[in-house]
């Protein structure tokens, strides 16, 4: 994998398929000028708030704090100058059996309208046993909302190979987030028995994705409650979240999560122009492990806030491999 300090972005990630092909299966772009045109959050570390805060406002113990509005008529991925366009130290780690960088970054009081100094670390870890460990922690010395994600869009076939429609699919969730036309939750689950967003049983992400194409989603790009069972990470649970493999490559990735939420995103907004370094729609999907969306503004979701003294902690395994 490579990885750069600009948004604590992976570029690439190099893995071989059924005949011993190396490929890039992680979509990026080739300079840092192509970064900083870029809309697509390719390969990113996002914060402070990942996913949608509705109306780009939210509540903490009385006050209220606007931010920007950056998908109107909401906040996204962090605001105009997110943790996704921060330039983060980085410290290289070498073990016996992982290596890897841990990036840091101080995000100062009123960064993008967020309250409080937050300190983040992000390690990313590559292992003898072909897993790749994310791992997120924050502090904060006021009371502020936190919510990390990695946005790395995969195409297991290799980043030049085409559309992801064929990719077979699995999702840990019996439960996807009720949103409205603009992607915000209403505060209900929704079973996704018998619905369009139904992965529970492998199925290529294509077999039904007209449907979605003609909402205002213009395909995939929901949250999904993964389902609370699980080994014990430290004081959290890791549990699948996801996996998915490629016919044609044999390549396969699984996903294990200490988060409550895993968005599934077809790269439906991708363009082909410079804001997206070329690539077009589905030519990749994201599963971004996270909280839910607008949490700050949903009392019974899964909290996000944080406060001094306390840490925030997530991680996520990916595992790579061959079917």
């Amino acid at each position: 994998m490579s990885l750069i300090t600009y948004g604590a972005i992976m570029q690439s990630m190099l893995t071989p398929d059924k005949n011993g092909q190396f490929e890039n299966i992680n979509l990026g772009c080739d300079s840092i000028e192509g970064y900083e045109k870029c809309v697509a959050y390719f390969g990113a570390t996002v914060g402070r708030f990942c996913n949608r805060i509705a109306h780009a406002k939210f509540s903490l113990d009385g006050a209220e704090y606007p931010l920007a509005v950056n998908c109107p008529p909401h906040s996204l991925h962090g605001g105009v100058k997110g943790f996704s366009h921060a330039i983060w130290q980085a410290e290289e780690i070498q073990m016996a059996d992982v290596v890897g960088i841990r990036f840091t970054h101080t995000s100062t009081d009123g960064d993008e309208g967020f309250p409080g100094t937050m300190k983040v670390t992000a390690d990313y870890l590559l292992n003898n046993d072909n897993e790749l460990t994310i791992e997120f922690r924050a502090t904060t010395d006021a009371k502020t909302v936190v919510n990390l994600t990695n946005h790395n869009y995969w195409n297991l076939g290799g980043v030049d190979s085409g559309k992801i429609l064929d990719h077979v699919l699995q999702v840990d969730a019996d439960e996807s987030l009720a949103v409205d036309d603009t992607l915000i939750p209403d505060g209900s689950f929704a079973s996704v028995a018998d619905t369009d967003l139904d992965f529970r049983e492998p199925r290529a992400i294509g077999e039904r994705i007209s449907v979605m194409q003609a909402t205002s989603a213009k395909g995939y790009d929901h949250c999904y409650v993964v389902r609370q069972n699980g080994s014990e990470m430290g004081t959290k649970q890791l549990r699948s979240a996801a996996s998915v493999y490629d016919p044609k490559s044999g390549r396969s990735m699984s996903i294990e999560t200490t988060q409550p939420g895993i968005q599934l995103y077809t790269g439906n907004w991708l363009s082909g122009d410079e804001g997206t370094n070329g690539y077009n729609e589905n030519d990749a999907f994201c599963l971004e492990t996270q909280h839910f969306p607008d949490s700050p503004n949903v009392p019974h979701f899964p909290t996000t806030e944080l406060n001094p003294g306390d840490e925030f902690h997530a991680a996520t395994i990916h595992r790579f491999g061959l079917v």
